[in-house]
């Protein structure tokens, strides 16, 4: 009889620690999730209601996008996009709501030239949350703004915000870091002139 008990004991331990091990791996999972999504691993649990759900989603959209022909941009493309940037940036100040639509338009052209699938604005934000998660919540902050500014009710503060979370997503999709480079010094100029220009 104590044989039976000391097997069972055995058995219980057993089950305990396998089932600390797999929530610790979960755990683990989970959290190197986070790191690699950051709030968009957070904006998930939430509306899906679980982190068992939002793991899954995150992990469908990581193995879309390993599929997807994405390459980075040649410099001459690089060039080609930080100029008409600068355009847009500066169009801002004579007419923001135009800035903020061609803003939207050229970040969705940047991101049909390397390669990513232009669909809805949600498809849009999951492709670019796995090798951009930094930028996707400018980037929804920014097509919110954008949806005000359609239907005329966005500030020119909030319009303001639009063009900075939209810039901060279009420089990392350019992906050179020569172009970047460049086109930061003169971003920064221009944005300083439209604070003080509005």
């Amino acid at each position: 009889m104590a044989n039976v008990q000391v097997v069972a004991l055995i058995a219980a331990i057993a089950l305990a620690v396998v089932a600390i091990v797999l929530i610790a791996q979960r755990r683990t999972h989970a959290v190197h999730l986070e790191r690699e999504f950051g709030p968009e691993y957070r904006r998930l649990v939430h509306e899906l209601g679980s982190e068992r759900a939002a793991r899954h989603e995150l992990e469908q959209r990581k193995k879309r996008v390993a599929g997807l022909p994405i390459r980075d941009l040649g410099r001459e493309d690089a060039e080609r996009f930080r100029r008409e940037w600068v355009q847009t940036q500066s169009q801002f100040v004579d007419d923001p709501n135009a800035a903020i639509a061609r803003a939207n338009a050229l970040v969705k052209e940047v991101m049909a030239a390397r390669g990513y699938p232009i669909r809805d604005f949600e498809a849009r934000a999951a492709d670019l949350s796995v090798d951009h998660a930094e930028f996707v919540g400018s980037y929804r902050a920014a097509h919110e703004i954008a949806m005000k500014s359609a239907d005329g009710t966005a500030t020119t503060e909030e319009l303001r915000g639009a063009i900075v979370h939209y810039r901060e997503l279009f420089l990392d999709l350019l992906g050179d870091s020569a172009a970047r480079a460049a086109a930061e010094p003169v971003l920064e100029t221009r944005h300083r002139r439209l604070r003080h220009a509005t």
